[in-house]
């Protein structure tokens, strides 16, 4: 009942009476009146006047299950919703909610990680009450070979939604690394689990710092947030309704071909590495070149000095600008 409650305050442009809230939850007014302390003790400000009933006048920053399921109203992404005040990695959440049968678009969010991870295991810083830590578990029907292109797929939407919600300019470093002002802002792992020609379960984890105020100094130069980068605090809620949202719309699209034939130009749009130099971080052995863009499957075309095109696969090198992190 409260997420309802909460659900029609806000898309309500007039006060909600009281009465109309018992006759349509079936409830006292005393339970009514519960629910309304409960919100404003959360940081909502309601204003309730006699014979009018109550108005949503302002909205917190806050993540709750109520704040999260009063937002997202996709067709599948989020329309299953999984929250956590503290967890370890909700990438290990989903992992496991997908084990138990979670249906394709849950989504597991946490206001705070404590072993949250990124690329090749590195830790995720992940305070409370600052940014948007989620996991998108899909199960799609496709070959495995085809499930890579779903990190780019997620790496666009985030930039997409960030850019239209908070007026940002904002690129993507080649492949999932999003940034604004040459700082990364998000982050993005993809795990997957595959039987024997079929994919069981993917999930796409994104963590997306938004209002922090500072950041440790051997990482300064190189993260930054939303707030710093527009001196704006932002309702994470709104934002990653925006982000499943796109995430949605670029998933189908993404289904058509099943590779990034139909968001290849959006996303080249975002690529900040286009025709820059840079240094490919190969095991078998570093070299530097130009970025020429992706090709339908995601992978970094790179132009060699000799003039040949390299195909770069994400799984298995780094890709650096060749005077820094971009």
């Amino acid at each position: 009942m409260k997420t309802e409650i909460l659900t029609l305050l806000r898309e309500s442009e007039n006060y909600v009476s009281g009465q109309e809230l018992c006759n349509r939850f079936g409830v006292s007014r005393t339970a009514v009146w519960k629910v309304m302390k409960q919100l404003k003790e959360e940081g909502y400000v309601i204003e309730a006047v006699q014979n009018k009933g109550y108005k949503l006048k302002a909205n917190p920053d806050v993540l709750t299950l109520s704040e999260l399921k009063s937002r997202i109203h996709n067709q599948w992404a989020g329309n299953t919703l999984y929250f956590y005040e503290e967890t370890g990695s909700t990438n290990i959440d989903a992992k496991r909610l997908a084990e138990e049968g979670a249906p394709h678009g849950t989504v597991a969010v946490a206001d705070k990680q404590n072993a949250g991870r990124g690329r090749r295991g590195r830790v995720w810083q992940s305070p409370a009450g600052k940014d948007i830590y989620f996991t998108l578990l899909l199960r799609p029907d496709f070959a495995p070979d085809k499930a890579s292109g779903l990190t780019l797929v997620m790496a666009l939407s985030v930039a997409q939604a960030v850019e239209a919600f908070c007026g940002l300019t904002v690129g993507i470093k080649w492949p999932n690394d999003i940034v604004v002002n040459g700082k990364k802002i998000c982050g993005i792992l993809t795990e997957m689990n595959v039987e024997p020609g079929y994919i069981q379960y993917v999930v796409i984890g994104a963590g997306i710092n938004v209002n922090l105020e500072q950041f440790p100094e051997e990482i300064s130069k190189t993260a930054t947030s939303l707030f710093l980068e527009s001196r704006t605090q932002w309702p994470r809620a709104e934002l990653l309704q925006n982000v499943l949202k796109r995430f949605e719309y670029n998933y189908e699209v993404f289904l058509q071909t099943k590779d990034l034939t139909g968001i290849r130009t959006e996303y080249m749009k975002h690529l900040v590495n286009v025709d820059k130099q840079v240094r490919v971080l190969d095991p078998e052995g570093e070299f530097e070149g130009i970025a020429r863009g992706i090709d339908s499957s995601g992978e970094l075309l790179v132009e060699k000095e000799s003039g040949g095109i390299v195909k770069v696969y994400a799984g298995e090198v780094s890709v650096r600008g060749l005077y820094g992190y971009v």
